[in-house]
């Protein structure tokens, strides 16, 4: 059976586990150790309990478990390097990695100091944790796995063909750079605003919030543009992106962002892998980016208080 190692075992990564389980060696690694009893809620509503082995970086480096055919990283991006390093010499160098973190962050970085593969993965699945032994998958969506260097396309291939069979529909795609990035503009759009005003995603629709939308897209649309990122769906500039934005709040007007989960849990938000690399570019492309710059700041400011 092909053994997989899940980094991270928040949301997204027990989801990962519950789901490859049925056909997959798994082990979830985490800074302490989970309960081995693990309950998944499905799209549905059905409770199905299994049993996970839970393991600490530290317990890996006394008894590694057979080297694993993936390491799927799904930790916030800020931490994603450090992750990395806590299990790497339980690693062979060759492993390919997973990385499932929004923004743009650590993808370029770990792709560049990785000496084995290394895939992207962006995801529609939704899903919140329900305590130390709980996961509700809370909708399903749809995966695309890519490397950024577009050399791997055969692994990639192969890993959505695993995630397919396990009940996460999944497809290997030659532009997971764009996909990325398309993410990215949409998450900073919603994301810094619902955390800083403790809103759901419908509530960006209305009178007190809509026009700051609109200002964050119009800056980031021309930051896209630098960067030769397509406007989505065969679209035309500023209007494409701003649709986007719009269809994605529709689709998800009832959720709490994970942006918004992480300033009531007074935690550090994922502002820099998402705000960052935009500020970044609009710095490089001599575009402005005051109202980016502005969440960052405020976003900043309220994590200091915690």
């Amino acid at each position: 059976m092909t053994n997989h190692w899940i980094l991270g075992p928040g949301s997204i990564g027990r989801l990962l586990a519950h789901s490859l389980a049925p056909f997959s060696e798994v082990a979830l690694i985490g800074r302490r150790e989970l309960p081995a009893q693990q309950r998944l809620t499905t799209p549905e509503g059905e409770a199905r309990v299994q049993r996970l082995t839970s393991l600490t970086a530290g317990q890996l480096a006394v008894d590694a478990p057979e080297p694993p055919a993936f390491v799927h990283i799904t930790t916030k991006a800020m931490v994603a390097e450090a992750a990395l390093k806590s299990v790497a010499d339980s690693l062979p160098p060759t492993t390919p990695l997973v990385l499932w973190q929004n923004g743009f962050l650590a993808q370029p970085r770990i792709t560049q100091a990785w000496p084995g593969p290394v895939l992207c993965a962006t995801t529609t699945e939704g899903a919140y944790l329900t305590g130390d032994d709980g996961v509700v998958h809370a909708g399903r969506g749809h995966t695309f796995v890519g490397d950024l260097n577009n050399r791997h396309g055969e692994l990639a291939e192969t890993l959505s063909q695993t995630l397919t069979q396990a009940g996460l529909t999944a497809t290997a795609v030659t532009d997971i750079r764009q996909r990325l990035w398309q993410k990215l503009a949409v998450n900073a759009a919603i994301n810094p605003l619902v955390a800083l005003n403790g809103v759901r995603n419908g509530e960006l629709r209305g009178e007190a919030y809509a026009g700051r939308v609109v200002a964050v897209v119009k800056e980031v649309a021309a930051i896209m543009q630098a960067e030769g990122i397509a406007p989505p769906n065969n679209g035309q500039g500023e209007e494409a992106w701003l649709a986007l934005v719009w269809q994605v709040v529709e689709n998800t007007a009832n959720n709490k962002a994970s942006m918004l989960q992480d300033v009531e849990a007074k935690r550090l938000t994922e502002r820099g892998a998402i705000l960052g690399p935009l500020i970044e570019s609009a710095d490089r492309y001599g575009l402005p980016c005051e109202v980016l710059q502005g969440l960052n700041d405020k976003l900043a400011e309220l994590e200091a208080s915690f």
